[in-house]
C-alpha cells in the first residue's frame, strides 16, 4: 500500500514523498486515512534546524509531526472499542496521508458536528493543558503564561477556565499578545515592557507577584525573568522544551528563599494509565478537550493561519526557518490525497 509524507532528508530541507505500508493491519492496530495534520511550529523548527534536544540526537532523514485527525479504514484483530468509519484524533502521527496507528495512540471523536480543523488541536493542546494542570491552579490565583505559540496560547485559555485571575500572557509578538488577549488574557506583555522593568509591572498588578507560572518559551532569559516576577511560595511549570542551558540561575535567591516551586511539565510526564489529580493520562485530557471544544469551551479557530496542500510543504518550511512569526497555526489538508 503506497502513502505519501513529508519529509526532512537534511537539516533546511523538507519534501513530499511516497512510502510504502503493509497491506494488512497489524494486531491491536488501525489504518487510518488522514484528514488534516497541524504542524507544531517550535518542534518542527527545532526537528529542521537540527537543534539540540530534539530527535533524540539521531540524523537525518526525519519525520515531522505528531498531531492528525482522520477515518479508520480498517482495524486489526484485537481491535474492540474502535470500528472502520470512526473519525479519531491521532496523537504521534506524523504528516502522513495514511498510517497505521496502535489503538491506544487514537481517541474517537464522539461529536459530530465537531470539525475535523478544530479537533487536530486536542493533541498540542493538551502540551499547554498539562503546564497549567500541573500548577494546580486555585480559583482566584494569579498565572502568568510565557510564550504564545499554540502551546502558550492553549495555556491561556485553559489557566482561565482553571479559575486563574488574572491571567497575565508574555510574548514578543504584538499580535500574538493581541490574540491571548481575544481568548481570555486579562493582561498581555512584551517581555522588554516597561525599559525591561516587566517584573515591577507584573508585582504591581497582582499585589507581590504571580502566584503561578507557565513558561512555554524554553528559552533561558524567559525562565530567569520568571523567577523575578513570582510570590513567594509560587510554582513554575517547565513546559517549552529548552534547547540550551540556562546559565548563572541564584537558586537561594531565586528559588530556596522565596519558596518556589519548579515543575518539570515535559509532554511525556504523564502516567500511563490512571489519572490522578495534576497528572491525566493523555488519552483522557483528548477526550476532555474534545468535549470542551464541542462546547465551544475551549477556541481553535482563531489559531488556524493556513490550510495548505501538502505539496505546499517546502515553502511552509522555509518560512519556519526563516522565524516566520505569523500566527502559529498551519494545518496539512490531506483529504485529495
Amino acid at each position: 500500500m503506497k502513502g505519501y509524507r513529508i519529509a526532512y532528508p537534511a537539516a533546511r530541507t523538507a519534501k513530499l514523498e511516497p512510502f510504502d505500508l503493509p497491506e494488512n493491519c497489524p494486531s491491536g492496530s488501525v489504518l487510518l486515512k488522514t484528514e488534516y495534520t497541524l504542524i507544531s511550529p517550535g518542534t518542527e523548527k527545532a526537528m529542521l534546524l537540527a537543534m539540540p534536544n530534539t530527535c533524540n540526537g539521531a540524523g537525518f532523514p526525519r519525520y515531522p509531526g505528531y498531531s492528525a485527525t482522520g477515518k479508520i479504514l480498517a482495524i486489526g484483530d484485537g481491535v474492540t472499542d474502535l470500528k472502520a468509519g470512526d473519525r479519531v484524533v491521532a496523537y504521534h502521527s506524523p504528516h502522513a496521508s495514511i498510517s497505521i496507528k496502535e489503538q491506544r495512540h487514537v481517541v474517537r471523536i464522539e461529536d459530530a458536528a465537531l470539525d475535523s480543523k478544530t479537533a487536530v488541536f486536542a493533541i498540542i493542546a493538551a502540551m499547554g493543558l498539562q503546564g497549567v494542570r500541573k500548577l494546580k491552579v486555585e480559583l482566584g490565583e494569579s498565572v502568568m503564561v510565557m510564550g504564545l505559540g499554540l502551546l502558550g496560547l492553549f495555556a491561556t485559555q485553559c489557566a482561565r477556565l482553571s479559575g486563574a485571575m488574572p491571567v497575565i500572557a508574555v510574548d514578543f509578538s504584538e499580535a500574538r499578545r493581541a490574540l491571548a488577549l481575544k481568548l481570555g488574557a486579562d493582561h498581555a506583555f512584551s517581555p522588554d515592557h516597561d525599559a525591561k522593568n516587566l517584573a515591577a509591572t507584573i508585582k504591581s498588578l497582582t499585589g507581590g507577584g504571580v502566584n503561578a507560572v507557565a513558561e512555554i518559551t524554553g528559552a533561558p532569559n524567559a525562565v530567569k525573568q520568571a523567577f523575578a516576577c513570582m510570590a513567594p511560595m509560587g510554582r513554575i511549570s517547565l513546559t517549552g522544551c529548552s534547547r540550551t542551558s540556562t546559565p548563572d540561575v541564584d537558586f537561594y535567591n531565586d528559588v530556596h528563599k522565596p519558596g518556589i516551586t519548579i515543575i518539570g511539565a515535559h509532554n511525556f510526564v504523564r502516567p500511563s494509565e490512571n489519572s490522578f489529580p495534576g497528572y491525566w493520562t493523555l488519552r483522557d485530557d483528548l477526550k476532555m478537550l474534545l468535549r470542551f471544544f464541542a462546547a465551544d469551551r475551549l477556541h481553535a479557530a482563531p489559531l488556524i493561519s493556513d490550510i495548505v496542500a501538502p505539496q505546499n510543504a517546502p515553502e511552509v518550511y522555509q518560512r519556519l526557518a526563516t522565524g516566520d512569526t505569523n500566527p502559529p497555526g498551519i494545518l496539512f489538508d490531506w483529504r485529495n490525497f
